[in-house]
């Protein structure tokens, strides 16, 4: 996990009265998985940013540690393997540019009985530029059907539950 500190701001008065412009606070935020990666040339638009299809996969790549909750040694098979991915969204915020590398960074911002939402942010220079979420559906593919998620797994997930600063 990684941790990132914000540094918030407000209005403090002494005890004898006088004010202070601000009083730091540091809130604890836990980033749940993050993933470094680097743009390639072929990720590249016409106009030089990266094109839009390619957070698609940056985001994928991003999720694959979930994959590890559910099935350890990632042999996975239609057999054994119990999760599809239902629903995804992106928001694109800012640009991106080849000569940057990219951080996704990945929570997990809702459980249900049988599906999840991670909630996934790129950032590139200290900028916020997409953001996205998908949904993940625990699922039996052998009888075609969703299936609760198991507590053991919805506990590990709860351990990374909360709201990021730029989601909203």
């Amino acid at each position: 996990m990684i941790l990132r500190i914000h540094l918030v701001k407000i209005d403090f008065r002494g005890v004898f009265g006088q004010t202070f412009d601000f009083f730091p606070i540091f809130a604890i935020v836990w980033i749940m998985y993050s993933v470094k990666v680097t743009p390639r040339f072929g990720d590249l638009d016409v106009l030089g940013h990266v094109n839009s299809a390619v957070p698609v996969f940056w985001f994928d790549l991003g999720r694959n540690p979930l994959l590890k909750i559910f099935h350890p040694n990632l042999k996975l098979k239609r057999e054994t393997f119990p999760l599809i991915l239902a629903h995804t969204d992106f928001d694109f915020v800012d640009q991106l540019y080849f000569q940057y590398d990219v951080e996704i960074k990945t929570w997990i911002s809702r459980i249900g009985a049988s599906s999840f939402t991670v909630y996934q942010e790129a950032w590139q220079e200290k900028r916020l530029c997409v953001k996205g979420s998908a949904v993940m559906v625990h699922y039996d593919f052998n009888s075609e059907k969703t299936t609760p998620i198991p507590e053991d797994k919805k506990k590990l997930l709860a351990e990374h539950l909360l709201e990021p600063a730029g989601m909203s």
